[in-house]
């Protein structure tokens, strides 16, 4: 990534070192009171410079593509990101790139690859477009030990059950290599949003673990019910319990306590526009128990995708 020119000025929003270094002795203390070894984090993105200039421009411009402004608070080189999870205590973390056109999977996951090879912090991430070269690489790098996938229906304007994905979804329910689906509506929706497809695409493969991102907000009702049929089915907490997303419905708090096992954390780190800690303190602040924050916060990743790379339960 291009270092910044540090005679410009960072844009409005943008932690400095001094801010991030404060933002971690909160993460820790979080943590820390819960007796915990760090933070679990299943939703985290790194990106090739070129696109992850191009991803932040769309939330510099806001406007309809994302619904309001969007300031960045962790905009910094590959370099001082990995070193800020690592001062706020997290232990294993996503890059999670994903495709917005064909033809660009290909390019991301070579990426991806070696982008993970350096860090053993990083989850091995991957993504893939309904193309008709997704079943190939999609059956290659779950061979190799990938060990988790990223799709975005908003961003790549298609259906989960594009017949060019039929095949993918089967070599991922066979083989249990986690996929976090941004399916809901939010921030914006449009024509692909939902969890329509979710359900047709579950409905073939029930043994899919698909991770729901956002706990699939503002669809967060049907996604939920979603995970209470399909017993592979997780959901993340990303940007969720915070001053800034979409709300939570209260009546679903009781479900969600009773799917503890399958709740995930996420933060959508470095995109936020918050400090880190204020999400762990929007989970606290749903008064489930301090049970249900370390199940969430990180045996629930553990469990699912192991502390070491290719130690998860599907490999």
């Amino acid at each position: 990534m291009t270092e910044p020119d540090p005679s410009t000025a960072p844009p409005e929003g943008t932690a400095t070192p001094t801010q991030v270094a404060a933002d971690a002795v909160e993460v820790r203390a979080f943590w820390e009171g819960l007796g915990l070894p760090g933070l679990f984090d299943v939703h985290a993105h790194f990106l090739p410079p070129s696109i992850q200039r191009a991803v932040w421009a769309v939330f510099d411009a806001g406007g309809e593509k994302i619904g309001r402004p969007w300031p960045i608070r962790y905009r910094a080189s590959h370099e001082e990101r990995v070193e800020a999870l690592r001062s706020f205590g997290v232990r294993r973390f996503s890059t999670l790139p994903y495709a917005h056109k064909p033809g660009v999977a290909g390019f991301l996951n070579d990426w991806s690859r070696e982008f993970a090879a350096g860090i053993p912090e990083v989850l091995w991430s991957a993504t893939f477009y309904p193309e008709p070269e997704a079943a190939g690489y999609v059956a290659d790098l779950v061979e190799a030990g990938v060990e988790i996938f990223k799709v975005h229906v908003q961003v790549g304007e298609f259906h989960l059950d594009d017949p060019h994905l039929d095949a993918v979804w089967g070599t991922l329910a066979e083989a249990g290599t986690p996929v976090v689906v941004h399916a809901g509506s939010g921030p914006v929706g449009n024509a692909y949003t939902g969890p329509a497809s979710m359900a047709r695409v579950l409905a073939r493969h029930p043994r899919l673990t698909a991770v729901i991102a956002h706990l699939g907000a503002p669809e967060c009702v049907e996604f939920l019910e979603l995970a209470e049929r399909y017993e592979q089915v997780r959901l993340d907490t990303t940007m969720m319990f915070t001053d800034f997303f979409v709300p939570y419905p209260a009546e679903l708090l009781p479900r969600l306590r009773d799917l503890e096992p399958r709740v995930l954390l996420g933060s959508d780190f470095p995109t936020i526009p918050y400090p880190y800690a204020h999400q762990l303190e929007g989970l606290a602040r749903l008064d489930l128990g301090d049970d249900w924050l370390r199940s969430v916060c990180w045996h629930n990743g553990v469990e699912l995708l192991g502390l070491e790379r290719g130690a998860g339960a599907h490999a």
